[in-house]
């Protein structure tokens, strides 16, 4: 067993260990090239019976681990939405990794608490969040999603859901656009809601949901004795990083008295940047609102910032208090284990207070701005190429395109080869890309916004992605 001069020895070897892979990490294939089965196969049916030297595992990590993971951090990563590290936030890391805490009560670590309250407040402010918002740390958005809804249910049930069940003559409906992230549909299922009752709502022509038919469904359940719970609006939506009209949603919900959810999670970091200010029109109507540090603001995963106006209905949606929970503290401290799902708390502030005062926000600002910058241009310059457009507006750093390969106009033969482009890009090791559909077409996505990019490595990919296309239409 390691003991704590040895742990010293390997601790010292381990950062230097991550400080060459952050400098070498364009040497790897940006997605793992390993087959299933691959690593699994590698590995010994059972635990070892005595202790295996650290210099042993480590290498086992080189040779087994290393080629089997994609490479999240590389700057030539374009692939889904970042979920981004930075210097500052590993060492936060390490730090909570080593203090250990278990932070689901003030008394637990009652400096876990006070500095997750104030990282809240800062990042409020940062993203120019209204007043009346109190913010808590969830994991995900999903998470975040989820304990909307459930505070939903549960404040227009009376907080009858939790003792006695969903009844029949309930009929909660949910409304999303068809374009919404699919933690949605998880979440009206866990809820106890049900899919069924989960309302898609269609698009315009920016794939943003159309708040006049919004309106009307939600004017026809009312007529067909249904409850309208929830609206979940998108500040960036997934597949294309539409903005739906939050005003004009905000005053839907006002109006029929429905709770309202904004669900910013990747683009929730951009609200930082003046020129953004317009989006910030209509959060005031929202209940709650989350976007995730983890994504664009360069934090270790998991950080989501989740945002409440009613403190107490979030609390006793959640709240249990078995004896060996009570602390003499009682209400003058926030327990965070009563403002979510989990009763156990990682200590997730330090890693984002190390983000925040390393960057400082001028820095960060910078950093989205450029990202935003270059996906504008990279989209004006895919437009001005022969045989490539984009496939929905660039409002903040994600580019969906596709190639149209000369002299075919059957769809589904343009889906075949853009798909089959986009396997022989990633078999590069070169770069990453996923997709989506819009309107039925297969559309590459292309995200900037790794910590460390540079303008290089846009430029790069994207001579890559023209040559490697030209080739296959030859």
């Amino acid at each position: 067993m390691m003991n704590i001069d040895e742990f010293r020895k390997n601790a010292h070897e381990t950062v230097d260990w991550v400080a060459d892979y952050f400098q070498s990490i364009e040497k790897y294939p940006v997605k793992s090239q390993v087959n299933p089965g691959d690593v699994f196969k590698q590995l010994p049916e059972k635990a070892p019976e005595g202790s295996e030297p650290y210099s042993k595992i480590i290498n086992d990590l080189d040779e087994i681990i290393m080629p089997g993971i994609t490479h999240w951090q590389s700057p030539s990563f374009f692939a889904y939405f970042n979920a981004n590290n930075s210097y500052p936030s590993v060492l936060a890391e390490m730090i909570t990794s080593a203090i250990g805490a278990q932070c689901m009560s003030w008394q637990t670590s009652p400096a876990a608490t006070e500095l997750e309250e104030m990282m809240m407040k800062w990042v409020a402010n940062l993203i120019n969040l209204p007043d009346g918002f109190t913010g808590v740390i969830q994991d995900t958005a999903s998470t975040a999603t989820l304990c909307s809804i459930l505070t939903a249910r549960e404040k227009y049930s009376g907080f009858n859901v939790n003792d006695k069940g969903i009844s029949n003559n309930m009929k909660f409906r949910v409304y999303c656009s068809s374009e919404a992230h699919s933690s949605i549909d998880k979440a009206v299922r866990i809820s106890g809601i049900g899919s069924e009752n989960l309302i898609k709502v269609g698009v315009d022509d920016n794939f943003a949901l159309r708040s006049e038919e919004l309106e009307e469904l939600i004017k026809k359940d009312i007529k067909n004795g249904f409850k309208p719970l929830t609206v979940i609006a998108a500040l960036g939506t997934t597949g294309s990083t539409a903005v739906d009209p939050l005003n004009e949603i905000g005053k839907i919900c006002k109006k029929y008295d429905i709770w309202y959810h904004i669900d910013a999670a990747y683009a929730g970091t951009a609200l930082m940047l003046p020129e953004n200010n317009y989006l910030i029109e209509g959060i005031g109507y929202a209940d709650t609102f989350v976007f995730n540090p983890h994504k664009w603001m360069f934090t270790n995963f998991d950080c989501s910032a989740y945002y409440v106006k009613d403190q107490e209905a979030l609390i006793n949606t959640f709240s249990i208090l078995p004896e060996y929970l009570r602390t003499a503290e009682g209400d003058r401290v926030n327990n965070y284990r009563d403002w979510g799902i989990a009763l156990g708390r990682r200590f997730r502030a330090l890693k984002l207070w190390f983000v925040l005062r390393s960057f400082g926000t001028d820095e960060l600002k910078n950093k989205v701005s450029s990202h935003t910058l270059w996906a504008k241009e990279l989209g004006s310059t895919i437009n001005s190429e022969e045989n490539f457009e984009t496939l929905a507006p660039v409002p903040f750093a994600t580019i969906c395109f596709r190639f149209l390969p000369p002299g075919i106009d059957n769809i589904e033969e343009i889906n075949r080869i853009n798909n089959s482009l986009m396997e022989k890009l990633n078999g590069t090791g070169k770069l990453y890309l996923t997709h989506t559909k819009l309107n039925e077409m297969f559309t590459l996505r292309f995200v900037i916004g790794q910590t460390y990019q540079e303008k290089k490595h846009i430029d790069s990919a994207w001579e890559l992605i023209k040559d490697t296309a030209r080739n296959y239409s030859q």
